[in-house]
């Protein structure tokens, strides 16, 4: 009893080590290729910038504002463009991303089948983004703001997922943004729904 006791003690101590060099890996692979850009602070400057402009009561500085935030949208999609295009030099390897909840090691490794490519989920953000901020189906500078803002928490939400799960990602989206991550799946273009799917195997 003693050592099997011991031996899980031992397994569970070994799971911690690999999950913890596994993220360690991923947060400073994608942390090599973000740091190329401003994304965050874009993405940051942006979500407040569409809070200010759907509280401001005065009509023409509504407009003013919107069309400030129309040249941040451009700006951003170009940044993640570029970001987008540079991961995609990362080997199949590293880009492999478990679709189980929880991390287990090995499983990107011994079953890729159960796992999809970051490299693909990006270009399908990227493109998603930038559908949103072009605004082909004409949607109200409001519907505009909350279309883009799910596009760009979802792709926020597959980042937390390359780094550590899925669990942990939805669990920082809802606690951050106060957002499920089925609500974000509802959210974004459904253009980018039905690629993102594809993509994760859903």
């Amino acid at each position: 009893m003693e050592i099997f006791v011991l031996l899980l003690m031992v397994a569970a101590f070994g799971a911690w080590q690999l999950k913890s060099e596994n993220r360690t890996r991923r947060v400073a692979l994608l942390d090599g290729f973000l740091g190329r850009y401003q994304l965050d602070k874009l993405m940051e400057n942006l979500i407040e910038g569409y809070l200010k402009a759907l509280e401001e009561k005065d009509p023409e500085r509504r407009t003013r504002l919107w069309a400030t935030l129309a040249l941040s949208e451009e700006q951003l999609c170009g940044q993640f463009r570029r970001f987008a295009a540079d991961f995609s030099a990362v080997d199949e390897a590293e880009a492999r991303v478990s679709k189980l909840p929880a991390f287990l090691p090995e499983t990107d490794r011994f079953f890729p089948d159960n796992t999809f490519d970051m490299r693909r989920a990006l270009v399908v953000h990227a493109e998603g983004m930038e559908r949103a901020a072009k605004n082909a189906r004409g949607r109200t500078p409001r519907d505009k703001a909350y279309t883009l803002s799910a596009e760009l928490l979802l792709m926020q939400h597959t980042c937390h997922w390359y780094c550590h799960s899925r669990a942990v990602a939805s669990a920082r989206m809802l606690a951050r943004h106060q957002t499920p991550y089925q609500q974000l799946l509802v959210s974004v273009d459904p253009e980018t729904r039905q690629a993102y799917l594809a993509v994760i195997g859903r």
